[in-house]
């Protein structure tokens, strides 16, 4: 596996998202086992990068990771995150990045994962009552301690970019990017090469609708949190095979899968980006690995380039709302 540098961080160029060990999509009912021997599939295949945070779960996931990487924290670059779960007065719910609030979280991620230090940690949200001077202030203090190495932020407008990496160098930037997701390249991906952040971008495969395993909404569970986003309803669903489709037509000429070339072709966008594909099972594990190995033509490059632009926004209502604009 090849790797990239984010900032100063060297990582493997596909990572591991562990949210879905944890109760999110469908598949989130199986055996911890099951999880655990995914995550040491990725080490074995050189993936060093594994993405998790309190909330997954909540909490339950940076266990399961922390009991998985027990033996192998050398191997991994680990990042969590923070702010989405209030912890004043022993309450959880809230966005709260405030100096205490962190505190407090990082000891908890700490424990949970059987870590003395934390590789990246990110503010998952931005809070709007906590200036975001004083959370990077924080977290430098974190990092001046040796608890935290690095700084992340997830779902940050430039602006709050901007003003965070003033007070403190930011290594990463998390967000949503993929062949159907592509709002970060008009403004964010500019400033992130400016300011020589690097780039993870979450749920490269659309949340699973380029795998192309999905070919109705009757293929998604009714409890299945997809069932109610926009992409996936109604007509936009029929709309959005088109991507699909073609996504599905060069994988053909490729000799490759769906996922393996939507991965592809976000690692064709720059040596500064890391996606973290999700997954609980070791051969998705494979299967998105294997994306590294696969090289599209820039006639190929361009058709996906030329794509269509998903129908529908990218999450529902409630959820867009917690995203700094």
């Amino acid at each position: 596996m090849r790797h990239v540098f984010l900032g100063a961080l060297d990582v493997s160029r596909i990572g591991l998202g562990a949210m879905s060990m944890s109760g999110v999509y469908d598949v989130g009912q199986g055996s911890e086992a099951e999880s655990i021997r995914a995550i040491h599939r990725a080490l074995d295949l050189g993936v060093t990068h594994i993405d998790t945070a309190e909330a997954y779960g909540p909490f339950t996931n940076e266990e399961l990771v922390g009991r998985a990487l027990k033996g192998r924290r050398d191997q991994v670059v680990l990042a969590t995150k923070f702010g989405v779960i209030s912890h004043a007065g022993g309450v959880s719910g809230g966005l709260d990045s405030s100096p205490a609030n962190i505190r407090t979280a990082v000891e908890g991620s700490l424990e949970r994962l059987g870590t003395d230090y934390i590789d990246l940690y990110y503010q998952h949200r931005v809070d709007p009552d906590t200036p975001i001077e004083d959370t990077v202030g924080t977290l430098a203090e974190l990092i001046a301690e040796g608890k935290v190495r690095h700084l992340g932020l997830s779902e940050a407008a430039p602006a709050t970019i901007r003003r965070a990496h003033a007070v403190h160098p930011v290594t990463a930037l998390q967000t949503e990017y993929s062949l159907w997701t592509r709002d970060v390249e008009a403004e964010i991906l500019p400033l992130l090469r400016e300011l020589n952040i690097g780039l993870v971008p979450y749920s490269p495969l659309g949340h699973g609708f380029l795998t192309g395993r999905l070919r109705s909404a009757d293929d998604i569970a009714d409890d299945d949190w997809r069932k109610n986003n926009p992409r996936f309803t109604g007509e936009n669903f029929r709309r959005n095979l088109g991507i699909v489709d073609e996504v599905r037509a060069v994988a053909a000429e490729a000799d490759a899968t769906p996922a393996q070339i939507a991965l592809a072709w976000l690692l064709a966008q720059g040596d500064d980006i890391a996606p973290i594909p999700g997954t609980k099972r070791a051969a998705r594990v494979e299967e998105n690995s294997g994306a590294d190995a696969v090289r599209l033509s820039a006639g190929q490059l361009e058709r996906l380039d030329n794509l269509t632009p998903a129908a529908g926004e990218r999450h529902e209502e409630s959820f867009m709302a917690t995203i700094d604009r």
